[in-house]
Formats: structure tokens, C-alpha cells, sequence
């Protein structure tokens, strides 16, 4: 399983009972196990990639295999990148569900939704929010290729 897409450790979506309002604690609880499952399986990752670096790493005669070898190296180090930069948006959901603010768009105020938080958990604005988001940045991106 993909770490960088999602948590593994916790079995099936929230399901509302009737009439549970939107982030109720029971909600809040499940996402925080979520989160923290997640953040619990990237540091076990981190370190694994750590341990497989050391037992590895050799200093080979034949320039293919040392290249090969920094190559395979440098692919993990920025896998790992990515995932300090996911535990950092981790600890911030966490903080999120602590003072109250998480499910809520940081954008609009509106709600995140169910749906999408179980999708990405660490998600900070509402579908539409975030559509607007990439919208701009694409146009911003294709006029910027204009003046190459």
C-alpha cells in the first residue's frame, strides 16, 4: 500500500449514525485514529528506509553498481521527503481536530465533507475551494510558459 495516498492500519469508512451532526466526537475520534495510524506507519517506513540505507550502503568498485546503488538511494531520500512533508500536514490535521477547526475549508468556512476527508484526511479546503485552487494555478502556469 501506497503510504503518500493513505493510511492502512484503520478498516472501513465512518458511517454517521441518524441524525450525527457534522464532526461530532465519535467523527473526531475516528479521524484521529486515522491520522495518527497514518503518521504511526510513515515513521515505521522512515525508519526501515533508514536501516535498509546503512546495511546497504557499500562502496562499489564498479562505477555501474555505485551509480546504481546512489540512484536507488536518492528515489527513496525523496520518497522520504514527501513523507516528512506529509507528517508535517498530519500533525497539522491533528491540531486541526484538537482546536476545533478540522472538516472545515480553511478558505470558506464551509464543510470539507465526510467523504473527501476519508480520501484524504489531511485535506485543508472543500472540493470546490480546491478546484478553484488548481484552476488558478493552471492558468497561472500556462501564462508564465508564454514568456519561456
Amino acid at each position: 500500500m501506497d503510504l503518500l495516498s493513505s493510511p492502512s492500519g484503520v478498516a472501513g469508512a465512518y458511517q454517521p449514525g441518524r441524525g450525527e451532526g457534522y464532526m461530532s466526537s465519535a467523527q473526531l475520534s475516528h479521524f484521529r485514529e486515522l491520522l495518527s495510524t497514518w503518521k504511526r506507519e510513515l515513521m515505521e517506513e522512515v525508519d526501515r528506509t533508514m536501516l535498509h540505507m546503512k546495511d546497504e550502503a557499500a562502496n562499489f568498485p564498479d562505477p555501474n553498481d555505485r551509480a546504481t546503488q546512489e540512484s536507488e538511494f536518492g528515489l527513496e531520500l525523496r520518497t522520504r521527503d514527501r513523507e516528512r512533508k506529509l507528517l508535517r500536514k498530519i500533525d497539522a490535521a491533528l491540531q486541526r481536530i484538537d482546536d476545533g477547526s478540522y472538516g472545515y475549508c480553511a478558505e470558506t468556512g464551509d464543510e470539507i465533507g465526510l467523504r473527501r476527508l476519508e480520501a484524504r484526511p489531511v485535506a485543508t479546503l472543500c472540493v470546490e475551494a480546491q478546484e478553484r485552487r488548481e484552476l488558478a494555478e493552471r492558468q497561472y502556469r500556462d501564462r508564465d510558459d508564454q514568456y519561456r
